[in-house]
């Protein structure tokens, strides 16, 4: 795809990689979209171009394609980039805790893919993953079967799509530890790095652009984490 002119929704695109990653492709010559969810004053940078969905409310999400089609024409590139992380073992994979988790990171990707291919145009759609799924962390299973199953609808979406739409997905590593909340109280560990070193926001958004370009690649992972899916922990 030449990406000049086109036109692309990043959701989660206020802050950390989902910046980097708007930020990239308005370098592009790409009319960014900048979802957000409560970071209004840092999506303000990008104004006009900003729209604001709780993407944990599943009829929020079924109308985010369409509200944004309506306010800012065809969406030609869709990033699922937004999502939620806590680490909650087995014992604490409650319904309530599985859904917190699998509604914003499965289940609006899910909704956001549908609405997109009702448009009815060619285009391309990433989904942002996570090294881990390339792993079994007991640590965080919510979390983990949301992130496997975006995974295999990276895949499902693909045949389904083809040939008009193309759907790949990119898997950082340890780019950034987690924001230090009520909700992530202690920062994560990169853990060990073959190649010694955190990816920058800057790979993500590399790699985003690549398959964005590739036209002949669709229903892959591109992992960008120094090699750590390699080590399967």
């Amino acid at each position: 795809m030449e990406l000049t002119g086109k036109r692309a929704l990043v959701t989660g695109g206020a802050v950390r990689i989902g910046r980097a990653i708007a930020e990239t492709l308005i370098a592009e010559d790409v009319e960014v979209i900048v979802h957000f969810r409560t970071s209004e004053k840092k999506a303000d940078v990008f104004w006009p171009n900003i729209i604001q969905s709780d993407l944990s409310d599943p009829a929020q999400c079924e109308t985010l394609i369409a509200r944004a089609v309506e306010s800012f024409g065809p969406i030609d590139i869709l990033i699922n980039n937004a999502a939620v992380f806590h680490q909650q073992p087995l014992a604490d994979a409650t319904h309530e805790a599985m859904m917190a988790e699998l509604q914003p990171n499965l289940f609006a990707p899910l909704a956001l893919i549908r609405g997109f291919a009702k448009q009815g145009i060619s285009g391309k759609i990433i989904n942002l993953l996570d090294q881990r799924v390339a792993s079994h962390d007991i640590r965080c299973v919510p979390y983990m079967l949301s992130k496997k199953g975006l995974e295999e609808l990276t895949k499902l979406a693909a045949l389904d799509l083809a040939p008009g739409i193309t759907v790949n997905a990119v898997a950082p590593g340890a780019v950034l530890p987690p924001p230090q909340d009520v909700d992530n109280p202690v920062w994560e560990a990169a853990g060990t790095i073959p190649l010694e070193k955190r990816p920058a926001t800057k790979d993500i958004a590399d790699a985003v652009v690549y398959l964005l370009k590739a036209d002949s690649v669709t229903g892959q992972t591109l992992f960008i984490d120094g090699g750590q899916n390699l080590l399967g922990n």
